[in-house]
C-alpha cells in the first residue's frame, strides 16, 4: 500500500507539475497556433476581398474596352463612308472633267474638219467651175451664146440701175 501511496503522490506530483508548468505553455502554443490560423484565415478573406474587387475593375475595365473598341469600330466606319463618299465625289468630278474635256476636243476637231471640208469644198468647186466654164467657153457657139447672155443681163439691169435715187440724182443733172 505504501507504493501505492508513493506512486500516488508521485503521480499527483506529476500532475501539478503538468498543470502548474506544462498546461500553460500547451495553452500559449494553442493560442499561438490559433492566432495563426486566424491570420492566414484572415490574409485568406481578405485575399478574396480583393481578388473580388480585382474581377470587378477588370470587369468594368474590359466592358470600357468593349464600348473603346465599339466606338473606334464605328468611326472607322464612318470614316470609311465618308472616305467612299469623298473618293466618288472625286472621280464623278474627274468623269465629268474628262467628259467635258472630251466634248470640248470633239467640237474643235469638228470644226477644223468642217473647216477642212469647206475649204476642200471650195478648191474642188472652183476647179469645177473653172472645168465647166473652161469646157463652156472652147466651143466658139457656146461662148459667142455666153457674151450674148452677158450683155443682155448687162442691159436689163442698166435701165433698173436708171430708176434708183441715185440714178435719178446723176441722170438730173445731166
Amino acid at each position: 500500500m505504501i507504493v501505492i501511496l508513493v506512486e500516488l503522490a508521485a503521480f499527483v506530483v506529476v500532475l501539478f507539475v503538468l498543470w502548474r508548468y506544462v498546461k500553460p505553455l500547451v495553452q500559449q502554443m494553442i493560442r499561438d497556433r490559433q492566432e495563426h490560423i486566424q491570420a492566414q484565415v484572415d490574409a485568406s478573406e481578405e485575399a478574396i476581398q480583393r481578388l473580388r474587387e480585382a474581377e470587378r475593375r477588370f470587369e468594368h475595365a474590359e466592358a470600357e474596352a468593349r464600348k473603346e473598341v465599339a466606338k473606334i469600330r464605328d468611326d472607322a466606319r464612318a470614316d470609311a463612308t465618308r472616305i467612299a463618299e469623298e473618293l466618288q465625289e472625286q472621280a464623278d468630278r474627274e468623269v465629268e472633267r474628262i467628259r467635258q474635256r472630251g466634248q470640248e476636243q470633239l467640237a474643235a476637231q469638228r470644226d477644223q474638219m468642217v473647216r477642212g471640208l469647206r475649204a476642200e469644198l471650195g478648191g474642188q468647186a472652183m476647179q469645177l467651175a473653172e472645168r465647166v466654164v473652161v469646157e463652156h467657153l472652147a466651143d466658139e457657139r457656146h461662148r459667142s451664146a455666153t457674151v450674148d447672155q452677158f450683155l443682155a443681163d448687162l442691159e436689163d439691169l442698166a435701165p433698173r440701175s436708171d430708176t434708183t435715187p441715185a440714178a435719178t440724182a446723176a441722170g438730173g443733172a445731166r
